[in-house]
């Protein structure tokens, strides 16, 4: 049977520690890098950011992927994003490639890598490196799509549970995607994906264990889950507001584009899609989108908390996002 192409951390590939911010959608990442560029524009040192964003890879996927802005990528150098046409896919194995080349490319110029963003199946190929997990297969994956779309994603998930209880408890039973590819994994392989995880040295830093000493780990995670979610239902509403229906009324005009592509599957653009289709109203789409975006704002605090030795800041406390900013800064100074 073949396998993935077998990631390896990049453990020697850069000479400093590579400073990492983290944390979950809406918890101001791209403020603090951003910021950070700024002091170290000051101190005549160059930054450049790497995105951490499976989402922000597409070209046309901006309102709704609250991509950095024109003038925020204008005044500093960010690196994957708009690399890929919304028919492609992106990976986790491909992100490991690309920071880990995008890293030795920015240091070779006497400039310092930041990466930034929320998408922690990429953190922790980068991190740790990849399994060694079945590539797909379209014929089960094409099944298993049809059958989720006969009986519903929960009763997937159900499936998934009696056969892999320790997966499915940390998907949601929404989660179609990652759902699926569990069910495909276990076809495959005859192994369920937890064993296979489990049975891979590449996993020797998944959840629970210590940051690699290449990397310095700063987490944004927000104490006040109200606030954060209010401040979702604000953001989102004003992304309607910024066009974002048309925005992806211009991404439908693509003949090659359908709702499994993973581009049209990211938080946001599956609701809009589904409403311009005719399948939900609009206050269905609003709340299917918000609830949506919480469920990965949960996802990706479950991966943080799980993560020892990170450095965590409240972005909802301003003492702490500056201790967070000084904490940055200290880095750079190190390096400088």
């Amino acid at each position: 049977m073949q396998t993935e192409l077998h990631i390896q951390p990049m453990q020697s590939s850069v000479s400093n520690p590579i400073l990492c911010i983290v944390g979950p959608t809406g918890a101001g990442k791209t403020h603090l890098a951003m910021s950070l560029a700024e002091y170290a524009k000051s101190i005549g040192l160059t930054i450049e950011l790497i995105s951490m964003d499976s989402a922000l890879v597409y070209r046309g996927l901006d309102i709704g992927s609250a991509k950095p802005t024109k003038a925020e990528q204008a005044a500093v150098t960010h690196h994957l994003i708009d690399i890929l046409e919304p028919t492609e896919v992106y990976s986790a194995a491909r992100f490991a490639k690309d920071a880990k080349r995008l890293c030795s490319e920015i240091e070779s110029r006497g400039h310092i890598p930041v990466i930034v963003g929320g998408t922690m199946l990429y953190w922790r190929a980068w991190a740790y490196g990849l399994s060694s997990l079945p590539p797909a297969n379209p014929e089960i994956r094409e099944r298993l799509d049809k059958e989720g779309k006969r009986i519903g994603w929960p009763a997937m998930h159900a499936k998934l549970a009696a056969i892999d209880p320790e997966t499915a408890m940390r998907l949601e039973p929404n989660d179609s995607q990652r759902v699926q590819r569990a069910l495909e994994v276990y076809e495959i392989a005859g192994k369920t994906m937890s064993t296979l995880l489990a049975e891979s040295p590449s996993e020797d830093g998944r959840e629970g264990s210590d940051i690699p000493d290449w990397i310095n780990l700063v987490s944004l995670e927000p104490s006040d889950r109200k606030r954060l979610h209010q401040n979702l239902e604000k953001r989102f509403d004003e992304m309607l507001t910024a066009g974002f229906l048309e925005e992806v009324r211009l991404l439908r005009k693509n003949p090659e584009l359908h709702a499994d592509l993973p581009a049209i599957r990211s938080v946001g653009y599956r609701q809009a899609w589904e409403f311009l289709n005719g399948e939900i109203d609009a206050e269905q789409m609003r709340y299917k989108a918000l609830a949506a975006t919480r469920q990965l704002g949960k996802r990706q605090l479950t991966w943080l908390r799980a993560i020892s030795g990170r450095n965590t800041f409240d972005p909802f406390n301003p003492i702490e996002m500056k201790a967070a900013l000084d904490y940055c800064k200290n880095s750079l100074k190190t390096i400088a």
